[in-house]
C-alpha cells in the first residue's frame, strides 16, 4: 500500500511539473506579453512595444525578444540620423563636432551588435544574444560619453534605446532559463 501511495505522488508530481511547463510553453500573445513585461524594469513601455508588432498577438518569448531589438535598432538608427544631421552645423563647438563624430562610429557598432544579437537568438545562441545586447549597451554609453551634456536631443534618445535594449534584455535572460523556471 505505502509503494502505491508513493507511486501515486511521484505521478502528481511529475503531471504538476509537466503543466507547468507545457503551460509556459502555450503562453503567446498579448497574456505573454503582459507575463515578460512584468520582468521589465519599465512594464508600460514593454508593453507598449511588444504589442506595437501586428505579429505579437501570436509570438512566442523568442518572438517578442526579436521584436524588441528591432525597435531598438530603429531607435539607433534615429539617433544615427540625428547625429548625422547635428554634425553638419556649423555653429557647433569642434569639440562637440568630434563628439559626434566618435558617436556616430558607437551608434553604427551598436546597430551591428543588435543585428548580432538577433541573429544569436535566431541560432538559439541565448548567452551570446546576452553578450551582444550588453555591447549595444556599452556603445550607447561611449556615445554619451563621447559629447558633453546630458539634456541634448541624443542623450534623450539614448536614454530612450537603453530602456529598449532593457526590455529584450529582460527577455534574453528568460529565455536563458529552462522554461519551467519562467
Amino acid at each position: 500500500m505505502e509503494r502505491i501511495t508513493k507511486f501515486f505522488l511521484t505521478m502528481v508530481i511529475c503531471m504538476i511539473v509537466m503543466a507547468h511547463h507545457i503551460s509556459a510553453e502555450e503562453s503567446k500573445g498579448k497574456e505573454l506579453i503582459n507575463k515578460v513585461c512584468t520582468l521589465s524594469p519599465t512594464r508600460d513601455l514593454c508593453v507598449e512595444v511588444l504589442s506595437s508588432d501586428p505579429k505579437s498577438s501570436k509570438a512566442d518569448l523568442k518572438d517578442l525578444a526579436i521584436i524588441s531589438l528591432t525597435v531598438a535598432a530603429r531607435n539607433a538608427s534615429g539617433i544615427l540620423t540625428e547625429t548625422k544631421s547635428l554634425i553638419d552645423d556649423p555653429n557647433l563647438n569642434p569639440d562637440v563636432q568630434q563628439g559626434l563624430a566618435d558617436c556616430k562610429e558607437t551608434i553604427l557598432d551598436a546597430e551591428s551588435q543588435l543585428e548580432d544579437t538577433i541573429a544569436a537568438l535566431l541560432l538559439d545562441s541565448k548567452t551570446d544574444a546576452q553578450v551582444w545586447l550588453k555591447a549595444a549597451l556599452a556603445a550607447i554609453d561611449t556615445c554619451d560619453d563621447s559629447i558633453p551634456g546630458d539634456d541634448d536631443v541624443l542623450s534623450v534618445q539614448s536614454r530612450a534605446f537603453r530602456k529598449l535594449c532593457n526590455i529584450a534584455i529582460a527577455m534574453t535572460k528568460v529565455l536563458a532559463k529552462p522554461p519551467q523556471q519562467f
